[in-house]
């Protein structure tokens, strides 16, 4: 034992073949300490996802050795690279440890909470992560005082038994730079190579069309670094710029009549979705009567379901697709082409409000690139009205006040589009009681008490939504000039850690069906013009609209307003009549049915739409 410990702990100037000893000792270390720190990562994806059988998914890793390997050997060669870097084997932990598992601890919360994996985009708003995390509740699971644990011991255990790093410059140089060099291949090689992502496939325990299920059951540190390749804008297959500017070319613009240009006032609702729509709910009279003013809205509207690609968070996917038409988009980092600029273009105002802080979501800068010639934010007009943490609570009468006396002093001016993005119900919500009314209770609904709560304070501010908008809508009835009122919602609610509460209403979840579809991404719009607009445009404005992909909704307020519109339009009213559902998930609806990818004719006309719409989006204005 004491030869052993002194192979371990080698004094300065020892001599062979001890010296071999200990270098093989450290190597062998080294790679160890870098896989355990994998293998911990490793745990958390397998135990993210509670609806997943962590044990299964755990195994899954274990069986098959290429997905084993790409998760553990980032955290090898990042211990081996600051090893090289300083002579210290703690030195090495730490530089291994904390990134590894800093990535595998955010990914872990991210999809606790919001049912969301974290990607490589997400850096972008690494400092808004306060405003996205702030008030959720993060629950320190075993595994979390485990990891720490392991850090503990690791660190422990370098220190005491490693404390004799190698010498000499030029082999530390040379150690260093190959980790480098590695590091830089694999990324650019088999990290973001689709071909070895279709590899890793390994979907016996997981839905393979939910995105966070194929997410985890490639690990953590794989599919993180995998999704780097979607930081540069990236043409779709076969894109060709001509051929695309060509079939644009096809598709001229056309104007809005002069006699039909009403003005247009768009709300996109913050976590906004019908419960009614759950059976477990749709008999609660209290959730009944909370809904009642929306639907006598949908009555008088043309109304429907948006398919959105996201849920529980990440609310600009369907803020974005409204305004560009976009079904799916990259970075907006400057002026881009959009349905802003069209109706700006025809001589619209354009303009909006969000009463949150113009940065979340670079919103201040986004939406000038989009078109919009002024927008109120916290900083330029909400702050000395309600400070941005009360809006999360009640600002939607505020709002709705602030919008009518904008458009009533703007209409005179001419034709406007105004589009808003509301704060309030953004979650989460307490599973404790507050003074909200209690809606649903566990006695008449049979749900936790916990869930309840969480079902009443979420209730309870939507309540207070759906009122504001009713009002809006009456005053704007009372107005001589023509307007269009858009209300829709961007993604389902949070509803407690790990979709509890939806589990106890039932919701399956399961988006390879219709109904579990649904269940996880539908939310309601509705079309809705006053008495003057429907004089104007001689139209009724009441009926079925259909569901569809966000992406469409421009569309449907251009056809109802019975307005050809842009270019790009024309060709989304196409892909349109192929399928109304164009999902991030490669889902579409092919003869009421849902489908996974398009066949024929109709994924040409796809993909061909795909390269137009990536020509309009990065060509710019």
């Amino acid at each position: 034992m004491k030869k052993l410990l002194t192979i371990m702990r080698l004094p300065e100037g020892a001599q062979s073949p001890s010296a071999r000893a200990h270098h093989i000792w450290m190597a062998l270390a080294l790679t160890a300490l870098g896989c355990c720190i994998g293998g911990l990562s490793l745990f958390f994806s397998a135990t993210a996802y509670v609806k997943l059988n962590s044990l299964a998914i755990l195994y899954s890793y274990l069986a098959n050795p290429l997905i084993l390997l790409l998760n553990l050997l980032p955290s090898v060669l990042l211990i081996w690279l600051f090893y090289f870097l300083t002579r210290r084997a703690w030195a090495g932990f730490l530089g291994s440890f904390l990134p590894t598992i800093g990535i595998a601890l955010v990914n872990y919360f991210k999809i606790r909470l919001r049912s969301d994996p974290l990607l490589a985009t997400d850096l972008r708003l690494a400092a808004e992560a306060g405003g996205i995390v702030g008030g959720y509740t993060l629950d320190f699971t075993w595994l979390v005082w485990f990891a720490l644990g392991c850090f503990a011991a690791g660190l422990a255990f370098s220190v005491l038994l490693m404390p004799q790093g190698m010498r000499g410059w030029r082999g530390r140089s040379f150690g260093a730079l190959s980790c480098l060099a590695l590091m830089a291949v694999a990324l650019a090689g088999p990290y973001t190579s689709p071909q070895v992502y279709e590899m890793t496939a390994n979907n016996r325990f997981i839905n393979q069309w939910s995105d966070v299920e194929v997410f985890l059951s490639k690990g953590c540190v794989y599919p993180f670094l995998y999704s780097f390749r979607d930081m540069l804008p990236t043409p779709p297959p076969g894109y060709d710029r001509a051929k695309a500017a060509g079939l644009l070319a096809q598709y001229p613009d056309s104007e809005i009549p002069q006699g039909q240009q009403v003005s247009v006032m768009g709300i996109m609702l913050e976590a906004f979705c019908d419960l009614t729509e759950f059976d477990a709910l749709a008999g609660q009279e209290g959730v009944t009567r909370v809904y009642a003013p929306w639907h006598e809205l949908e009555e008088q509207s043309v109304s429907g379901e948006l398919l959105t690609n996201i849920f529980a968070g990440g609310t600009v996917d369907t803020e974005w697709a409204f305004l560009t038409g976009y079904s799916a988009h990259q970075d907006f980092r400057s002026p881009t082409d959009s349905y802003v600029w069209y109706l700006r273009d025809q001589g619209y105002q354009t303009f909006g409000s969000h009463p949150g802080h113009g940065w979340f979501y670079n919103r201040q800068n986004v939406n000038q690139y989009l078109g919009f010639e002024d927008y109120w934010f916290t900083e330029n007009h909400y702050g000395a009205l309600v400070e941005a943490e009360a809006a999360v609570w009640e600002s939607d009468p505020l709002l709705a006040r602030e919008l009518l006396e904008q458009m009533k002093a703007r209409i005179a001016q001419g034709p406007c589009f105004s589009f808003s993005v509301t704060y309030q119900n953004h979650g989460p919500y307490a599973d404790y009681p507050t003074e909200r009314e209690g809606y649903v209770t566990p006695a008449g609904s049979g749900l936790s008490e916990a869930s309840c709560n969480i079902l009443n304070n979420y209730l309870g501010g939507v309540s207070v939504t759906i009122q504001a908008m009713s009002d809006l809508a009456r005053e704007l009835e009372a107005l001589d000039e023509p307007v269009v009122l858009v209300l829709f919602g961007d993604h389902k609610p949070w509803a407690g850690n790990g979709n509890s509460v939806y589990t106890e209403l039932g919701a399956s979840f399961d988006i390879s069906t219709p109904q579990g579809f649904y269940e996880y991404y539908s939310t309601p719009y509705l079309i809705w013009a006053n008495s003057a607009a429907k004089a104007v445009l001689n139209r009724e404005f009441m009926g079925d609209g259909g569901d569809f992909s966000p992406c469409f909704l421009m569309q449907e307020l251009f056809d109802q307003c019975g307005w050809e519109g842009p270019g790009f339009m024309k060709l989304s009213r196409q892909l349109r009549e192929i399928t109304p559902l164009v999902h991030s998930q490669n889902l579409f609806w092919q003869e009421d049915v849902l489908a996974y990818g398009l066949e024929g004719a109709s994924q040409a006309f796809y993909e061909q739409f795909l390269c137009a719409q990536y020509f309009r989006e990065q060509e710019g204005r």
